[in-house]
Protein backbone atom coordinates (compact mmCIF):
# COMPACT_ATOMS: atom_id res chain seq x y z
CA UNK A 1 0.00 0.00 0.00
CA UNK A 2 1.39 3.44 -0.83
CA UNK A 3 0.08 6.03 2.00
CA UNK A 4 -0.59 9.16 0.30
CA UNK A 5 1.41 12.41 2.10
CA UNK A 6 -0.53 15.22 0.13
CA UNK A 7 -2.99 15.93 1.50
CA UNK A 8 -6.51 17.10 -0.34
CA UNK A 9 -8.57 17.14 3.22
CA UNK A 10 -7.64 17.08 6.58
CA UNK A 11 -9.88 16.12 9.10
CA UNK A 12 -9.04 19.54 11.14
CA UNK A 13 -8.49 21.79 7.99
CA UNK A 14 -12.34 22.67 8.12
CA UNK A 15 -12.52 22.08 4.00
CA UNK A 16 -15.66 20.11 2.62
CA UNK A 17 -17.40 19.98 -0.69
CA UNK A 18 -20.93 21.35 -1.08
CA UNK A 19 -23.47 19.82 1.12
CA UNK A 20 -20.96 17.46 3.32
CA UNK A 21 -21.63 17.63 6.49
CA UNK A 22 -18.51 17.40 9.44
CA UNK A 23 -16.44 15.07 10.22
CA UNK A 24 -16.95 13.30 13.94
CA UNK A 25 -14.81 11.47 15.85
CA UNK A 26 -16.36 8.72 18.39
CA UNK A 27 -14.46 8.00 21.26
CA UNK A 28 -14.96 5.92 24.55
CA UNK A 29 -13.70 4.90 28.38
CA UNK A 30 -15.01 4.68 31.49
CA UNK A 31 -18.77 4.34 31.61
CA UNK A 32 -19.13 6.81 28.55
CA UNK A 33 -19.08 7.42 24.74
CA UNK A 34 -18.87 10.78 23.68
CA UNK A 35 -18.55 12.30 20.08
CA UNK A 36 -16.81 15.05 18.89
CA UNK A 37 -16.84 17.59 15.90
CA UNK A 38 -13.55 17.29 14.81
CA UNK A 39 -13.29 20.38 12.37
CA UNK A 40 -14.42 23.13 15.47
CA UNK A 41 -12.33 21.18 17.58
CA UNK A 42 -8.60 21.84 18.42
CA UNK A 43 -5.78 21.73 21.13
CA UNK A 44 -7.41 24.18 23.54
CA UNK A 45 -11.42 23.21 23.06
CA UNK A 46 -13.17 20.42 22.27
CA UNK A 47 -16.32 20.75 20.45
CA UNK A 48 -18.56 17.70 22.07
CA UNK A 49 -22.12 17.33 20.05
CA UNK A 50 -22.66 14.11 21.75
CA UNK A 51 -22.27 12.27 25.08
CA UNK A 52 -23.88 9.15 26.42
CA UNK A 53 -23.51 7.53 29.78
CA UNK A 54 -24.52 3.80 31.26
CA UNK A 55 -26.05 5.39 33.84
CA UNK A 56 -28.42 6.85 31.32
CA UNK A 57 -30.04 3.52 30.40
CA UNK A 58 -30.62 2.47 33.81
CA UNK A 59 -34.17 1.97 33.53
CA UNK A 60 -33.66 -0.35 29.97
CA UNK A 61 -30.98 -2.09 31.83
CA UNK A 62 -30.56 -5.30 34.78
CA UNK A 63 -29.07 -3.66 37.48
CA UNK A 64 -26.45 -6.73 37.21
CA UNK A 65 -25.44 -5.57 33.62
CA UNK A 66 -25.30 -1.82 35.11
CA UNK A 67 -22.71 -2.63 37.98
CA UNK A 68 -19.52 -4.03 35.71
CA UNK A 69 -20.72 -1.60 32.57
CA UNK A 70 -18.32 0.67 33.72
CA UNK A 71 -15.33 0.08 30.90
CA UNK A 72 -16.28 1.09 27.59
CA UNK A 73 -13.66 -1.24 24.93
CA UNK A 74 -14.81 0.00 21.85
CA UNK A 75 -17.77 2.55 19.92
CA UNK A 76 -18.34 1.51 16.45
CA UNK A 77 -21.06 3.79 14.75
CA UNK A 78 -23.31 0.99 12.59
CA UNK A 79 -26.29 1.49 10.20
CA UNK A 80 -25.07 4.37 8.17
CA UNK A 81 -24.01 6.19 11.89
CA UNK A 82 -27.49 6.06 13.54
CA UNK A 83 -26.88 3.22 15.36
CA UNK A 84 -23.98 2.90 17.98
CA UNK A 85 -22.92 -0.38 18.82
CA UNK A 86 -20.75 -0.28 22.38
CA UNK A 87 -18.59 -3.52 23.85
CA UNK A 88 -17.72 -3.19 27.42
CA UNK A 89 -16.42 -5.24 30.55
CA UNK A 90 -20.06 -6.47 30.86
CA UNK A 91 -21.38 -7.10 27.70
CA UNK A 92 -22.52 -5.17 24.12
CA UNK A 93 -25.10 -2.82 23.71
CA UNK A 94 -26.75 -1.25 20.35
CA UNK A 95 -28.07 2.25 21.18
CA UNK A 96 -30.18 4.46 18.68
CA UNK A 97 -28.01 7.70 18.51
CA UNK A 98 -31.14 9.79 17.94
CA UNK A 99 -33.22 8.76 21.20
CA UNK A 100 -30.42 6.98 23.16
CA UNK A 101 -32.59 3.78 23.63
CA UNK A 102 -30.59 0.82 24.15
CA UNK A 103 -32.04 -1.75 21.04
CA UNK A 104 -29.67 -4.90 22.02
CA UNK A 105 -28.26 -5.80 24.93
CA UNK A 106 -26.25 -9.24 26.22
CA UNK A 107 -24.14 -10.15 28.83
CA UNK A 108 -20.82 -10.40 27.27
CA UNK A 109 -18.01 -10.11 30.19
CA UNK A 110 -14.95 -9.01 28.95
CA UNK A 111 -16.35 -7.89 25.62
CA UNK A 112 -13.29 -5.67 23.32
CA UNK A 113 -15.04 -5.46 20.43
CA UNK A 114 -17.98 -5.93 17.63
CA UNK A 115 -19.90 -5.86 14.55
CA UNK A 116 -22.93 -5.52 13.22
CA UNK A 117 -23.20 -8.61 10.95
CA UNK A 118 -26.13 -8.98 7.73
CA UNK A 119 -29.55 -9.98 9.13
CA UNK A 120 -29.13 -8.18 12.46
CA UNK A 121 -26.76 -10.60 13.98
CA UNK A 122 -23.80 -8.87 15.91
CA UNK A 123 -20.65 -10.84 16.28
CA UNK A 124 -18.05 -10.11 19.46
CA UNK A 125 -14.76 -10.57 20.39
CA UNK A 126 -13.88 -11.46 24.05
CA UNK A 127 -10.59 -10.90 25.98
CA UNK A 128 -11.09 -13.61 28.56
CA UNK A 129 -13.79 -16.30 28.85
CA UNK A 130 -14.01 -19.01 31.60
CA UNK A 131 -14.85 -22.00 28.89
CA UNK A 132 -11.92 -20.60 26.94
CA UNK A 133 -14.54 -19.23 23.92
CA UNK A 134 -13.82 -15.74 22.48
CA UNK A 135 -15.93 -15.07 19.90
CA UNK A 136 -19.83 -15.10 19.98
CA UNK A 137 -22.76 -14.64 17.70
CA UNK A 138 -25.67 -13.13 18.64
CA UNK A 139 -29.09 -12.06 17.25
CA UNK A 140 -30.48 -8.58 18.01
CA UNK A 141 -33.85 -9.87 18.38
CA UNK A 142 -33.03 -12.73 20.66
CA UNK A 143 -30.18 -11.53 23.07
CA UNK A 144 -30.68 -13.94 25.46
CA UNK A 145 -29.53 -16.52 22.70
CA UNK A 146 -25.69 -17.39 22.64
CA UNK A 147 -26.00 -18.55 18.33
CA UNK A 148 -22.70 -19.81 17.64
CA UNK A 149 -18.95 -19.62 19.73
CA UNK A 150 -15.82 -20.07 18.90
CA UNK A 151 -12.28 -20.05 20.69
CA UNK A 152 -9.77 -17.09 20.13
CA UNK A 153 -6.71 -16.06 22.04
CA UNK A 154 -7.55 -12.88 23.82
CA UNK A 155 -9.51 -11.03 21.26
CA UNK A 156 -9.64 -7.46 20.49
CA UNK A 157 -10.50 -6.92 16.96
CA UNK A 158 -13.91 -7.44 15.02
CA UNK A 159 -14.57 -6.05 11.35
CA UNK A 160 -17.08 -7.10 8.96
CA UNK A 161 -16.36 -6.94 5.16
CA UNK A 162 -19.00 -6.58 3.33
CA UNK A 163 -17.44 -6.48 -0.30
CA UNK A 164 -15.54 -9.65 0.43
CA UNK A 165 -18.64 -11.30 2.64
CA UNK A 166 -16.15 -12.32 5.20
CA UNK A 167 -15.68 -11.03 9.25
CA UNK A 168 -12.21 -10.75 10.67
CA UNK A 169 -11.09 -11.14 14.47
CA UNK A 170 -8.07 -10.28 15.80
CA UNK A 171 -6.48 -12.09 18.63
CA UNK A 172 -3.35 -11.91 20.69
CA UNK A 173 -1.04 -13.09 17.66
CA UNK A 174 -3.33 -14.29 14.79
CA UNK A 175 -5.76 -12.60 12.33
CA UNK A 176 -8.73 -14.92 11.21
CA UNK A 177 -11.21 -15.06 9.12
CA UNK A 178 -14.52 -16.25 9.00
CA UNK A 179 -17.65 -17.03 6.25
CA UNK A 180 -21.61 -17.45 6.95
CA UNK A 181 -22.80 -20.13 7.86
CA UNK A 182 -26.81 -21.67 7.46
CA UNK A 183 -27.16 -17.78 7.72
CA UNK A 184 -30.56 -18.06 6.75
CA UNK A 185 -31.50 -21.38 9.73
CA UNK A 186 -32.36 -20.82 13.01
CA UNK A 187 -28.88 -22.29 13.83
CA UNK A 188 -26.29 -19.88 11.90
CA UNK A 189 -22.66 -19.72 12.87
CA UNK A 190 -19.19 -18.69 11.40
CA UNK A 191 -17.52 -20.77 9.52
CA UNK A 192 -13.65 -20.89 10.11
CA UNK A 193 -11.79 -19.69 6.53
CA UNK A 194 -8.38 -18.60 7.50
CA UNK A 195 -6.15 -17.69 10.13
CA UNK A 196 -3.18 -15.76 9.99
CA UNK A 197 -0.12 -15.16 12.24
CA UNK A 198 -0.05 -11.38 13.09
CA UNK A 199 3.74 -9.68 12.55
CA UNK A 200 2.71 -7.19 15.78
CA UNK A 201 2.82 -8.04 18.97
CA UNK A 202 -0.90 -8.10 21.13
CA UNK A 203 -3.36 -7.74 18.90
CA UNK A 204 -5.62 -3.99 19.92
CA UNK A 205 -7.63 -3.03 17.46
CA UNK A 206 -8.25 -4.55 13.67
CA UNK A 207 -9.90 -1.31 11.26
CA UNK A 208 -11.04 -1.39 7.62
CA UNK A 209 -9.15 1.01 5.05
CA UNK A 210 -10.83 -0.14 2.31
CA UNK A 211 -12.43 -3.42 0.93
CA UNK A 212 -9.04 -4.84 0.25
CA UNK A 213 -7.15 -3.74 3.19
CA UNK A 214 -7.47 -3.83 6.77
CA UNK A 215 -5.20 -2.23 9.58
CA UNK A 216 -3.81 -3.99 12.92
CA UNK A 217 -2.49 -2.16 15.86
CA UNK A 218 -0.46 -3.91 18.65
CA UNK A 219 1.14 -3.65 21.36
CA UNK A 220 4.97 -2.77 19.28
CA UNK A 221 3.63 -1.48 15.94
CA UNK A 222 0.87 -1.08 13.41
CA UNK A 223 0.37 -3.01 10.17
CA UNK A 224 -1.92 -3.30 6.92
CA UNK A 225 -3.15 -6.55 5.77
CA UNK A 226 -4.15 -6.94 1.85
CA UNK A 227 -7.28 -9.17 1.85
CA UNK A 228 -6.40 -9.86 -1.80
CA UNK A 229 -2.36 -11.47 -1.53
CA UNK A 230 -2.34 -12.15 2.41
CA UNK A 231 0.52 -10.00 2.63
CA UNK A 232 0.99 -8.02 5.95
CA UNK A 233 3.17 -4.68 5.47
CA UNK A 234 4.52 -2.66 7.92
CA UNK A 235 2.32 0.81 8.24
CA UNK A 236 5.01 2.85 8.13
CA UNK A 237 3.43 6.24 9.82
CA UNK A 238 3.25 4.81 12.75
CA UNK A 239 6.42 2.85 12.86
CA UNK A 240 8.02 4.77 15.90
CA UNK A 241 4.56 4.85 17.75
CA UNK A 242 4.32 2.16 20.43
CA UNK A 243 1.32 0.71 21.68
CA UNK A 244 -1.23 1.90 19.61
CA UNK A 245 -5.29 0.91 20.68
CA UNK A 246 -7.21 2.56 17.71
CA UNK A 247 -6.27 3.81 14.26
CA UNK A 248 -8.07 4.96 11.64
CA UNK A 249 -7.15 5.58 8.48
CA UNK A 250 -8.17 7.45 4.95
CA UNK A 251 -5.70 6.36 2.27
CA UNK A 252 -6.89 8.28 -0.80
CA UNK A 253 -6.76 11.73 1.76
CA UNK A 254 -4.00 9.77 4.22
CA UNK A 255 -5.85 11.33 7.19
CA UNK A 256 -4.83 9.28 10.31
CA UNK A 257 -6.18 9.44 13.78
CA UNK A 258 -5.19 7.23 16.41
CA UNK A 259 -5.02 6.32 20.18
CA UNK A 260 -1.61 5.11 22.40
CA UNK A 261 -1.62 3.84 25.30
CA UNK A 262 0.23 6.49 27.84
CA UNK A 263 -0.71 6.06 31.19
CA UNK A 264 -1.23 1.95 31.47
CA UNK A 265 -3.49 0.81 29.55
CA UNK A 266 -5.52 4.24 28.57
CA UNK A 267 -4.93 7.66 26.92
CA UNK A 268 -6.01 10.89 27.47
CA UNK A 269 -5.84 12.43 23.71
CA UNK A 270 -6.49 11.46 20.46
CA UNK A 271 -3.49 12.19 17.76
CA UNK A 272 -4.09 13.37 14.40
CA UNK A 273 -0.90 12.79 12.03
CA UNK A 274 -0.12 14.67 8.72
CA UNK A 275 0.36 17.27 9.71
CA UNK A 276 0.21 16.01 13.85
CA UNK A 277 -2.31 17.33 15.92
CA UNK A 278 -3.49 16.38 19.20
CA UNK A 279 -6.57 16.67 21.08
CA UNK A 280 -7.23 16.59 25.15
CA UNK A 281 -10.63 14.77 25.41
CA UNK A 282 -11.68 16.51 29.37
CA UNK A 283 -12.92 13.99 32.01
CA UNK A 284 -12.24 10.02 30.17
CA UNK A 285 -9.80 7.46 29.97
CA UNK A 286 -10.00 6.74 26.73
CA UNK A 287 -9.08 3.48 24.86
CA UNK A 288 -10.69 3.42 21.35
CA UNK A 289 -12.05 6.38 18.72
CA UNK A 290 -13.54 6.47 15.61
CA UNK A 291 -13.65 8.60 12.99
CA UNK A 292 -16.95 8.94 10.97
CA UNK A 293 -17.97 11.17 7.90
CA UNK A 294 -21.12 12.47 9.45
Amino acid sequence: MKHLFILTCLILSGCSSAGEKFYEIITCGDDKVIIINAEESNEDSVKIVWEWRTSDAASQLPEEYQRYMNTINDCKPVNNNTQLLLTASSGVVLLDRTTKNCLFYAHVPNAHSADLLPGGRIAVTLSVHPDGNRIELYDVDKPERVLFRDSLYSGHGAVWVAERNLFYALGYDELRAYSLKDWDTSAPGLALEKKWPIPVESGHDLSLVSGNELLLSGHEGVCSFNMSTEKFTPFEPLQSTGDVKSVNYNDKTAELVYTKAEESWWTYHIYFKNPDKTLTIPNIKLYKARVVKK
